[in-house]
């Protein structure tokens, strides 16, 4: 094992089960048990960020869009390192990153990297195609 996966405390098998119950976790909307996947503060896209900030970050997401579903098309695990390409879906209902709802669905693509340290994700940075949600929402 790597020094990178003994950082992680887990194996290749155990990280992608884990990112696996994670993006579960998000989809059954149960942010109550963020403590399993994250620690108390991670870096989030380079900013500290508390694990609670990140839960509210879910529901507004989640209150804006309340079909918002994460679907993972690529994983790859290197070490204590994840990085996932999935496709996002949903239908805005409210105002949701500057757009107002128009009532046409979305599909884009998102791009998330972890590292876990201890278990749980430390460092987390994610980018979403915000350019292609614009354009459907526009119509």
């Amino acid at each position: 094992m790597s020094s990178d996966a003994k950082s992680s405390g887990m194996s290749t098998e155990e990280l992608r089960d884990f990112y696996l119950r994670y993006i579960e976790l998000a989809n059954k909307r149960e942010f109550h048990r963020m403590a399993e996947f994250a620690h108390d503060e991670v870096i989030l896209n380079g900013t500290p960020v508390k694990r609670d900030d990140m839960v509210a970050e879910f529901h507004r997401h989640t209150d804006a869009v309340p079909d918002f579903h994460w679907e993972i098309q690529d994983l790859v695990i290197e070490g204590d390192r994840v990085a996932a390409r999935l496709i996002d879906t949903g239908t805005p209902v409210a105002q949701w990153n500057g757009l107002a709802p128009t009532g046409a669905s979305v599909e884009f693509a998102e791009t998330a990297f972890y590292q876990v340290q201890d278990g749980r994700f430390k460092f987390m940075w994610y980018l979403m195609d915000a350019d292609t949600v614009r354009r459907q929402l526009a119509g």
